[in-house]
């Protein structure tokens, strides 16, 4: 009988330990609410530290494809001053910049009141500034769909960078159309296409010798129609002194218009940078015959001449928008002055200290 009455309250004796024990979990887990949710602070502070290691690795990316697309102004710069210096000479900059082909009357505005011996800070607050002129342009909130036309005389290199615009646009989760507008050419509309396949993106076609102005009204329409993000059209490579050409490209920029207002909402010209300074007039012609918003250079891999970026931005007052090297759909990259300038700058200086 005693024995029941003991295992009994035994039994008891641990319900109650066991009931205890759930209770302390329970004001535990209240008491403590940080062992099962993370610190919102620490939680901000890990999500600003990985968003700033991000932007460093884009910004050496970008500087990294600057020092490939400059590889041949580099090695040109570096025979007048092969090894870097914290300070060097009004003379050996005067002389290397002539060297990468920047205008002689660019350089003159740049160096101008410089000391005999030019620091890094110096020299980059000058060259920064030459790209000043061009004028700051907003790209939020844009028109949808956003038409882009394609400028440029062939061989500049106007249907491959159409295909990177296309790539980047579909990288940015934007849907995009392409509009072969280069009818002049059999093989334009035929390397658009194999393009637009590779890329699996619509694309508005006709045969060669047709209206180029009714493909890019149909671009535009289609891209309304299917609420595309993006319509991009290429145009006839062309010579500022073919007068038909050039008032086929007046005509395509009234029929855009009347497709939508206020299309094309941007006019880029594409400018091969092997062309270096040359180039300029070229882009000056076309701006007084159609308005230009903004430039591309391609083929900087190709050339020694990358100081012509200052002249052609200072001369014409446009913005850079992109630069492009190779052939390949990722070989182009947004143009930054800031980035351009500190690679450039990284070859001849040695590093400052912070």
């Amino acid at each position: 009988m005693f024995s029941f009455f003991k295992k009994k309250k035994d039994n008891v004796k641990v319900q109650e330990e066991e009931l205890q024990e759930q209770i302390q979990e329970e004001v535990q887990s209240k008491l403590e609410p940080e062992e099962i949710y993370a610190n919102p602070v620490e939680v901000k502070e890990e999500e600003i530290i990985q968003e700033e290691v991000l932007q460093e690795q884009i910004l050496e990316e970008k500087k990294g494809f600057f020092t490939r697309a400059l590889e041949k102004t580099f090695a040109s710069i570096k025979t007048i001053v092969p090894q870097k210096k914290e300070k060097i000479s009004f003379d050996d900059i005067q002389e290397l910049l002539i060297e990468a082909d920047m205008e002689y009357e660019i350089i003159e505005k740049a160096m101008y009141g410089l000391p005999i011996e030019i620091t890094r800070k110096q020299l980059r607050h000058r060259l920064v500034m030459l790209f000043e002129h061009a004028p700051k342009v907003d790209l939020s909130n844009l028109p949808k769909p956003f038409v882009r036309l394609i400028i440029g005389v062939n061989g500049a290199g106007k249907t491959t960078t159409i295909a990177k615009l296309a790539n980047i646009s579909k990288k940015q989760g934007k849907t995009v159309i392409l509009g072969a507008g280069d009818t002049f050419r059999a093989a334009a509309i035929e390397q658009l296409s194999t393009w637009a396949a590779k890329l699996d993106v619509p694309i508005i076609k006709t045969k060669q010798g047709h209206d180029a102005s009714a493909v890019a009204y149909d671009t535009i329409s289609a891209a309304i129609a299917r609420n595309m993000d993006n319509a991009i059209i290429d145009t006839a490579g062309r010579l500022q002194t073919q007068t038909n050409l050039n008032n086929e490209l007046k005509k395509i920029v009234k029929v855009c218009e009347k497709a939508m207002v206020g299309a094309p909402h941007q006019k880029l010209m594409i400018l091969d940078g092997t062309q270096g300074n040359t180039a300029i007039a070229q882009a000056r012609a076309f701006n007084e015959m159609v308005g230009i918003d903004g430039i591309i250079v391609t083929k900087l891999d190709g050339t020694a001449k990358g100081g012509a970026l200052f002249s052609i931005s200072n001369q014409l007052e446009l913005p850079i928008f992109y630069v492009g090297v190779g052939e390949k759909e990722n070989d182009l990259i947004e143009f930054s002055p800031d980035d351009f300038v500190d690679s450039l700058l990284d070859e001849i200086y040695t590093a400052e200290e912070k």
